[in-house]
């Protein structure tokens, strides 16, 4: 069975890309901790993170490099945050978090919700600065 991400790489659902290479996806996450939280998938559906590997594994970790300083030089905030969990899908991906302070890392709180329109914009000021 397909993950939601390998359904968003095939175009089946929509998203709202950042940027996006024969191997990679970068995607706003719609239940965002924070305005820009951002998605880094690989286009190959792989469970685990550590099941990559090594060479994409390293691709993978460019790729979300690029994203993160796009980020920075357009969404106000003192660092990009880098987070894999590995459960909540089963299809390898980091989260890019911009945040201020170390508590913003906390998937129990509330999301924050973006119009369609924002969201929009958010994507295009980082696809931008890539």
């Amino acid at each position: 069975m397909s993950s939601i991400f390998a359904k968003i790489v095939n175009d089946e659902i929509p998203s709202f890309k950042v940027h996006e290479d024969k191997h990679h996806l970068a995607i706003l996450d719609i239940n965002p901790l924070k305005k820009g939280h951002t998605l880094v998938i690989p286009k190959k559906e792989i469970d685990y993170i550590f099941d990559i590997n090594s060479q994409e594994y390293k691709e993978l970790w460019f790729f979300a490099q690029t994203v993160a300083k796009a980020m920075k030089k357009v969404i106000r905030c003192e660092r990009i945050s880098i987070v894999v969990i590995g459960l909540e899908v089963p299809h390898a991906h980091i989260h890019l978090i911009p945040i201020d302070y170390v508590h913003e890392i906390n998937f129990t709180l509330p999301k924050k919700v973006f119009s369609n329109i924002e969201m929009t914009e958010i994507a295009n000021d980082i696809k931008t600065a890539i």
